[in-house]
């Protein structure tokens, strides 16, 4: 059952708003409260936080309780997940962690809809040559399409052809779309251009070093947002 606080301290206007068509900045890869807090000071829409142990972006769940619990409710926090979403991405909605559910891995449709039957948001990555051709959701979800990576699952920092996520958006424009993969502030514009997303996912374009984040290059992709 789920938690009657999923979005505890948290307007659902600011999910609705992140999954509509007007776009917006995710920047994943968070490890620091610092970093946290001034991307919620910037007004970006979301933070994620990895929980795949091979990650270089990795974020154990004790150093996770001590960001998100300080930027509740002033930016969506997003947790990444890849095969390992049980039962860690419930212990973290039930502890008001996290907000949305990200799985990165080899997810099927039924663990999509186990979150989305308990009202819990999910965002499903899929990589650009692998492209769903199941029915997805109509409610609490969204679809990220990222650089093929192989058993990487994703953070390749590379760019993919665009036209692929295009043709996506084009095809299934209620489907909120999320650009992954290699997207920084000198093709942020042409990204959003080409694909016209619901947001861009950044994880290494905003970034100093491996979870470090470089607000110089932030501020630049919120204005190319604005």
């Amino acid at each position: 059952m789920a938690p009657e606080n999923v979005t505890l301290g948290l307007s659902i206007d600011m999910i609705d708003e992140f999954f509509s068509s007007i776009p917006s900045l995710k920047i994943c890869g968070v490890t620091t409260l610092r970093d946290a807090e001034h991307l919620a000071k910037l007004k970006v829409a979301a933070l994620g936080l990895n929980f795949w142990p091979s990650s270089k972006r990795y974020c154990s769940p004790e150093n996770a309780s001590t960001i998100a619990s300080h930027v509740a409710g002033d930016i969506l926090r997003v947790g990444v997940f890849v095969n390992n979403s049980l039962p860690l991405a419930i212990e973290l909605i039930d502890e008001c962690l996290i907000d949305i559910v990200q799985l990165h891995g080899d997810e099927t449709i039924e663990d999509i809809q186990f979150f989305i039957d308990q009202g819990i948001p999910v965002i499903k990555a899929v990589s650009a040559d692998k492209l769903p051709n199941y029915e997805l959701p109509s409610h609490d979800f969204a679809l990220l399409i990222d650089t093929p990576a192989g058993k990487d699952y994703g953070g390749t920092g590379k760019t993919f052809d665009w036209s692929i996520a295009g043709e996506f958006v084009q095809k299934h424009p209620k489907i909120p779309t999320l650009l992954a993969g290699g997207i920084n502030p000198a093709n942020a514009a042409e990204a959003l251009t080409a694909v016209k997303p619901a947001a861009l996912d950044i994880a290494s374009g905003a970034e100093s070093s491996p979870g470090i984040k470089d607000f110089e290059k932030v501020q630049a992709l919120m204005q190319t947002l604005s």
